[in-house]
């Protein structure tokens, strides 16, 4: 697999004090430049920037079914090496997070078996967090 580049994501906030505390407290990300109308964090060497956008939700285009799972649409997030998604799962999973889609594997057995897991931020942005169990198979069909 070619050496990747970081994406940049810019995302609507409804309360930047509220994105603040997710994304640097419950994700431990690195707070970048901000201002009082947004803020860059680095989301596992990625740039997410969090924008406030007053008097605004953010609209969710519906669900999906994968897996049989109702998946959130739009969502973003990363692939992790497999033992990270799961300590991530873990301190998730301890600290009370509350899950769309609990985390777990997905396509057991199968060509793509990946463990996910989708949560929302305080905005209402669906994240997911997946890891392969053969990251070659990533783009397999």
């Amino acid at each position: 697999m070619p050496s990747l580049q970081p994406f940049h994501l810019a995302i609507p906030v409804h309360d930047l004090a509220a994105a603040r505390h997710f994304y640097a407290e419950v994700f431990g990300c690195a707070e970048g430049r901000s201002s009082q109308q947004w803020i860059d964090f680095d989301f596992f060497g990625h740039q997410l920037v969090v924008h406030q956008v007053d008097g605004r939700a953010n609209p969710d285009a519906g669900q999906t079914e994968v897996d049989h799972h109702d998946v959130p649409v739009p969502h973003f997030g990363v692939v992790l090496a497999w033992d990270d998604w799961h300590a991530l799962a873990a301190r998730l999973q301890a600290s009370g997070t509350r899950f769309v889609i609990e985390p777990g594997i997905r396509f057991a057995g199968q060509v793509g078996e990946q463990a996910t897991m989708f949560l929302r931020d305080p905005s209402g942005n669906a994240l997911e967090f997946k890891a392969f169990r053969d990251i070659g198979q990533l783009f397999a069909k």
